[in-house]
């Protein structure tokens, strides 16, 4: 694919941003393998994030995911969906940004709060006060989102499938200018 990096997409932005979902449309759309960065951690260890958290703590998790990244933006010809947290790294943005394409996916926490207030499978969202710290992890992953993004897509209350379309038009359109 012309003007892009490595040939990969790498998706981020806050848990409930559709990072998954509209990775998987797309990397069918481009006949492209697809990799969710929290499934990777978890095959790894064989259990689920929240048993990781539960045992290991933040800093355990942050350990297993950045490893993860390490080795998958090393791969070529990907779609990843990455973690919430991915980019409190600093070498993780390193990586994401020099090895791919990456597309920020950005969501009002309200918009994400409906999204994700009925999965027991976020431990940061583990507090009394879910849309209170969905606000806080947006306020403090925002600017390292937009600091690493080459692409900025609003996911507002349309479609998933709508969303990968209008990704996959905008990804289309910058390789073309950059051909």
């Amino acid at each position: 694919m012309p003007g892009m990096k490595r040939g990969n997409i790498f998706l981020i932005g806050l848990m409930g941003a559709g990072k998954t979902t509209v990775g998987r449309l797309l990397a069918r759309r481009l006949k492209m393998r697809f990799i969710d960065s929290d499934h990777e951690v978890e095959r790894r260890c064989g259990v689920k994030i929240p048993v990781i958290f539960e045992i290991e703590g933040e800093a355990g998790f942050r350990l297993r995911e950045q490893q993860a990244i390490e080795e998958l933006t090393a791969l070529d010809g990907i779609v990843l969906a990455t973690g919430g947290g991915v980019v409190l790294a600093e070498e993780n943005r390193r990586r994401l940004a020099a090895f791919g394409t990456v597309v920020y996916l950005r969501a009002r926490p309200e918009d994400l709060y409906d999204r994700v207030r009925h999965d027991r499978n976020r431990p940061m969202l583990a507090s009394g006060h879910p849309l209170a710290r969905l606000r806080e992890l947006h306020a403090e992953r925002d600017p390292l989102y937009r600091a690493v993004a080459d692409l900025v897509l609003d996911t507002g209350s349309q479609s998933v499938q709508a969303l990968a379309r209008d990704l996959f038009t905008k990804l289309e359109h910058r390789w073309k200018a950059s051909a």
